[in-house]
């Protein structure tokens, strides 16, 4: 009978006795080593070094053994050196027969991890990168049958039911395995492996709403987790802050879900700060480092990504994360062929690796190759249907290709994950625009404005769009506005459209006969390459109005507000300033 180990602190998410929680993490690391659980070890293990050592009285105690334990020991022992070794079927033969708990668990798990080995072998040796492999494990099955009966019969330990969640999971069947990993949760609330399983099956904050989790402390950690995965950054900030309060300010993951954090929400300057000082504490840290390379090749940091490609190489040139920083430094010299074949390593090493994927995606959007980018997109949204850079690719491709329709489908898809992204609203615009559906554009336009335009080029869209309806008042209203933001930015004004939006609007103060202004946006053109022979043509017509006696227009005002034509498509509306242009200076 499977029996839930109750243990002291775990009954709610108090943090108040940290010692406590440090033994609890003590013990759960070295019962997950012993279950050749690597990465749920290491998790625990770094997260009870950032809590003080705890004295010797209070070390946790030995495990006792069990009657069962004693008669597996030897064979335990024994299948235990073979399974380090990554001898996995020789380790299973010698475990056969078992009885106990910890050597049922490496026997099942041996034999997972032997078909895991054998189809990646198989995948790499037969199949390229791309190609949809038909490769299964074939041990699935009968791992499922038995472990199925032990589950009827309630013999799974919380081990036991993570590795039967994974197999489900594996198996594609998703409910099952989400069933099986909150079980796990339940019986064994301090395995992180389970948690990350059940994290990477939710798609939805209504998913998550509907899941009865156990209410321990290691509840916080998963909240923040999925938090960040789901996209709700401000909560998981939140999360993690309450953690570093509540006593893990040392601690390394937390640093790190942290960078990660902001990297999502492209504060671009925190998460680079927030990486350097992680990069100091655990210079030898190779986990995460991919994302802090995206961070670098954003910025076209050159220097810093060669410094962290040959740094990591040292450490590690046969890692994953490895493999993905040293494809972005190429990518960021333009050598996308070598890119390319760094993410394949990476691929090659972890045929599940999320990241590698998308990168290469794009690494094949620079090659002009779109069939190969297409499939590697789809492969990155079959390992995490939540990766919205996979959606967002797709339709960038489908875009190049010319089908509108697709397009519109997969940028949708990206919106959803993430609803406050200008560029998404912005290439969700532009769809519409192309499929003529030109009111559903403009309140795409107008949402990436009102969210915070990334790329400040909503208005400019929107202003071309109401030109094109021949709206001419709306078009000059977005067109001020336009160049009220890109000054008020205090950037140095490198856009292209602020000459186009300047043109525009000494045109249409020329036609309403307002010679102030035309004259003084006339003037703005004639700073830019490309206005200034328009510029130059428009104040000579100016001047020679005025010399005929032509005085400016007072029944005609400039449109120094929004129209109701515009709210009248569910539009937002907002009063603006006239444009000052004594204060704007390119």
């Amino acid at each position: 009978m499977a029996t839930t180990v109750v243990v002291p602190g775990l009954g709610s998410c108090d943090f108040s006795d940290l010692r406590e929680i440090k033994k609890q993490l003590l013990s759960v690391a070295e019962r997950s080593r012993e279950r050749g659980l690597q990465h749920s070890g290491k998790w625990a293990s770094e997260l009870a070094f950032a809590l003080d050592p705890l004295p010797l009285s209070e070390l946790p105690a030995a495990p006792v053994l069990t009657e069962e334990d004693a008669r597996d020991l030897d064979a335990y022992t024994l299948a235990k050196s073979y399974f380090d070794l990554k001898e996995y079927d020789r380790a299973a033969y010698f475990l056969r027969g078992c009885k106990s708990q910890k050597a049922y668990f490496l026997y099942m798990y041996s034999r997972y991890l032997s078909g895991e080995k054998k189809k990646d072998d198989e995948t790499v040796d037969s199949l390229g990168p791309l190609e949809k492999g038909q490769v299964k494990n074939e041990a699935l099955r009968e791992l499922r049958v038995e472990l199925s009966k032990k589950h009827k019969a309630q013999e799974l330990d919380g081990f036991g039911l993570y590795l039967y969640g994974v197999v489900l999971r594996k198996l594609d069947l998703v409910k099952e395995a989400i069933d099986v990993f909150v079980e796990a949760a339940h019986v064994l609330p301090l395995h992180w492996g389970a948690w990350l399983e059940l994290c990477n099956l939710i798609t939805d904050k209504e998913m998550l709403k509907c899941l009865s989790l156990p209410d321990t402390w290691m509840k916080e950690f998963f909240l923040a987790h999925i938090y960040t995965e789901l996209q709700l950054i401000e909560e998981a900030l939140q999360k993690y802050q309450s953690l570093i309060d509540a006593g893990f300010s040392k601690s390394t993951y937390i640093i790190s879900q942290i960078a990660v954090a902001y990297h999502n929400i492209r504060d671009i300057d925190k998460a680079l700060s927030i990486f350097n000082e992680l990069r100091k504490q655990d210079p030898y840290r190779i986990e995460n480092m991919d994302t802090f390379s995206n961070l670098l090749y954003v910025r076209s940091m050159k220097p810093e990504l060669s410094y962290l490609a040959h740094n990591l190489c040292e450490i590690d040139k046969y890692r994953v994360e490895t493999c993905c920083v040293i494809g972005n430094y190429y990518s960021l010299r333009s050598q996308h062929e070598k890119a390319a074949l760094y993410f394949q390593r990476a691929l090659k090493l972890n045929p599940r690796y999320l990241g590698a994927w998308t990168l290469m995606g794009h690494e094949y959007m620079e090659m002009k190759n779109t069939s190969a980018a297409i499939q590697a997109y789809r492969h990155a949204i079959e390992v995490n249907k939540r990766d919205y850079r996979a959606w967002y690719g797709l339709g960038q491709t489908y875009e190049i290709l010319k089908m509108p329709f697709y397009c519109l489908y997969y940028y949708r898809r990206a919106h959803q994950l993430r609803p406050n992204d200008s560029r998404m609203l912005v290439a969700l615009g532009e769809c519409y625009e192309k499929l003529n559906q030109l009111v559903e554009a403009k309140k795409c336009y107008w949402r990436a404005y009102a969210v915070g335009d990334v790329e400040k080029m909503a208005l400019v869209k929107l202003a071309k769009l109401h030109e094109q309806l021949n709206e001419s008042e709306q078009a000059a209203q977005c067109y001020i506005k336009y160049i009220q933001d890109i000054y008020s930015c205090g950037e140095i004004v490198e856009h292209l459209e602020v000459s186009t939006a300047f043109r525009y609007l000494a045109q249409y103060y020329f036609k309403c006969k307002l010679w102030d202004e035309a004259s003084a946006c006339a003037q703005k053109c004639c700073a830019f390459n490309d206005t200034r022979e328009e510029g130059k043509a428009l104040l000579r017509q100016i001047l020679q109005l005025r010399n005929q006696g032509e005085t400016s227009s007072t029944e005609i005002s400039a449109p120094f507000f929004l129209p109701a034509s515009l709210s009248s498509n569910n539009t937002p509306t907002r009063r603006v300033s006239p444009l000052n242009l004594s204060s704007v200076t390119p």
